[in-house]
């Protein structure tokens, strides 16, 4: 596990043990206390999505505080998901996703499901979906799982589409 994994993990476990929020550690790279970007948490468990929470920008003023409230909101505050255990903490695989910024794409062909995550929006919805994720094999599905998300029907015409890369940390 690299540096943002390891926060991550020592969040979740902290919060779940203790209840309390870890300080931020003095002894990350400097480029997670340099840098704001957007960060997506993922857990999983025996395989199985157990958890991902995410912002699309930053809400922090550092990569790293916006792991520890992401890492903290995806083990207890996913609606499809009871909070994490400590029963469960043992089990548990995270991820981390760091996004870069994102940039208007004028259409599906422009995407490419393995390199660029997608962001899709008409009006006040908005729904985002990770590039590389098991089970979505093309664009056309990759934007569709976005719409459901967003709230917007699948027909809908006249959507924003954005695209951007992330560097996953395992």
């Amino acid at each position: 596990m690299d540096a943002y994994v390891i926060l991550a993990k020592d969040t979740i476990e902290n919060y779940i043990n203790e209840g309390k929020i870890i300080n931020l550690p003095m002894t990350l790279p400097e480029e997670m206390y340099a840098r704001k970007a957007g960060a997506f948490v993922s857990l999983h468990c025996f395989g199985m999505l157990r958890g991902c929470i995410g912002t699309i920008s930053p809400t922090r003023p550092t990569v790293a505080e916006e792991i520890i409230q992401n890492a903290i909101s995806a083990a207890t505050r996913d609606p499809r998901f009871p909070p994490v255990t400590k029963d469960e903490l043992s089990a548990l695989e995270y991820s981390v996703d760091v996004l870069g910024e994102a940039e208007d794409i004028s259409g599906e062909d422009e995407l490419d499901v393995k390199r660029y995550g997608v962001i899709v929006s008409k009006g006040m919805k908005r729904g985002l979906l990770l590039p590389d994720l098991s089970g979505v094999d093309n664009t056309n599905e990759q934007i569709s799982i976005a719409k459901r998300k967003a709230g917007i029907r699948e027909e809908e015409t006249g959507v924003r589409l954005q695209r951007f890369e992330v560097v996953r940390h395992f």
